[in-house]
């Protein structure tokens, strides 16, 4: 019986952290993953475990703003930081997220056309509703628990892994001691990675579903108005956020794997989405490694989509004070629910226009890119402000590693714009 109850205690708290991890392995990321995989082998596996320390470092930060404070980030950044800042990485967010949208659609549609067969187009109009109707009209306290069986369907890419077969002990040297290269196109895949793991629609989602966490349990209060319920709240953020990130790069990790032990070692070298490297798979690695690959698409793509979208409103609800919360009803917060609409419309829409899907996201992770060091800058200044934090300012460990990670961000956005004109 106290295994039981030790189990379910440990399972709830699992939540925005498992959810944030798990959506950033989303269609697109899965791209970026099995290009890596298959260009370069086993030698960038290594990225995975460099960027899971800082992942969990900037979430926790970001999860710890929003039940502190009781707010998401852009509530915050109105309220303490120049208007101009605010709009710019708003409007930033809502272009890069919509673009996504479109490119994880389009994903999903295709994915399906592989499974099934049929209008890849259809589908992905399919897929973009179902997706807008389960935000608009379950309330947030059911959906979530959706959002984290979905994160289920992310083990297909640990399975596929174990159906081909992988040569282990390669593997794990190659992670450990890997053939870095001072080449362009190693640097740019690199910073790829990077930038694909470390997303600021994470960190606008994670805030806010903190901040939607406390007003769902009943007596719960945002900890500077209740500094008795912090250390519970701190652990189970700890917990979340370790594991969620941990749950993210695992998959991430094996994604590269199953794209470098096929594709890179049959000489596949240019994969552009995640759906070419499914149809890519499918004759070197058999069927059903195909067919995990592909299902995973469609079931990331379910958990990506509505984190996408919802994670653009929050940001435009809290810099424009409109209420937001997917526990309320749509009549009661018009707004916040017509730009999920909005964007998962447009998203949709550009699946059916001329625009080149690879460029769009192409672009959509440079404006991320752009967006990403300052937002960084600014959550760090928030996390060591007592007019926001009160006296839960973060430690010397969370101020040492959030700055890291802000800094290696920087670098890697510095090393992307250098590499645009090439």
């Amino acid at each position: 019986m106290a295994n039981s109850v030790s189990k379910k205690s440990w399972l709830k708290k699992l939540g925005p952290g498992l959810i944030t991890g798990a959506a950033d392995d989303d269609p697109s990321g899965i791209a970026t993953y099995s290009q890596s995989g298959a260009q370069f082998g086993f030698n960038l596996l290594w990225t995975l475990f460099l960027t899971y320390p800082l992942m969990v470092g900037i979430q926790i930060i970001s999860a710890k703003i929003g039940r502190v404070s009781g707010h998401g980030l852009a509530t915050n950044m109105r309220r303490h930081y120049p208007a101009w800042l605010l709009y710019s990485i708003v409007s930033l967010l809502l272009v890069a997220n919509t673009i996504n949208i479109a490119a994880d659609v389009a994903a999903m549609g295709e994915a399906m056309k592989l499974l099934a067969g049929g209008p890849a187009h259809l589908y992905a109009l399919g897929f973009g509703m179902l997706s807008l109707l389960l935000q608009i009209f379950i309330p947030y306290n059911r959906y979530v628990r959706l959002l984290k069986w979905l994160t289920l369907a992310l083990l297909a890419y640990v399975g596929t892994a174990f159906v081909v077969h992988t040569p282990w002990t390669e593997v794990f040297a190659k992670t450990a001691w890997p053939q870095l290269s001072w080449k362009p196109a190693y640097i740019t895949t690199v910073v790829a990675v990077f930038g694909t793991t470390i997303s600021p629609y994470l960190f606008f989602w994670q805030a806010s579903q903190e901040v939607e966490d406390l007003h769902a349990q009943p007596g719960a209060q945002a900890l500077r108005d209740a500094p008795d319920q912090a250390s519970a709240n701190f652990n189970r953020i700890k917990v979340d956020t370790v594991v969620g990130m941990g749950f993210s790069n695992i998959v991430a990790y094996f994604i590269m794997l199953t794209t470098a032990v096929t594709l890179g070692m049959h000489g596949i070298t240019d994969i552009q989405t995640s759906a070419q490297a499914a149809t890519a798979l499918r004759p070197i690695a058999g069927e059903f490694a195909f067919f995990l690959f592909s299902a995973g698409i469609i079931g990331t793509g379910l958990l990506a989509v509505p984190v996408l979208a919802g994670s653009a409103a929050y940001a435009m609800a809290g810099a424009f004070h409109w209420k937001n919360s997917l526990e309320l009803k749509p009549a009661l917060a018009k707004k916040f629910y017509g730009i999920i609409a909005v964007s998962t419309i447009i998203g949709v829409v550009l699946c059916f226009t001329p625009v080149d899907p690879i460029k769009a996201l192409y672009w959509s992770a440079v404006i991320n890119g752009v967006i990403s060091a300052p937002i960084m800058g600014v959550m760090m200044l928030m996390a060591a402000n007592p007019k926001i934090m009160g006296s839960f300012v973060i430690g010397l460990k969370l101020k040492v590693l959030g700055w890291i990670c802000t800094g290696a961000m920087t670098l890697a956005v510095l090393t992307m714009l250098l590499t645009l004109g090439r």
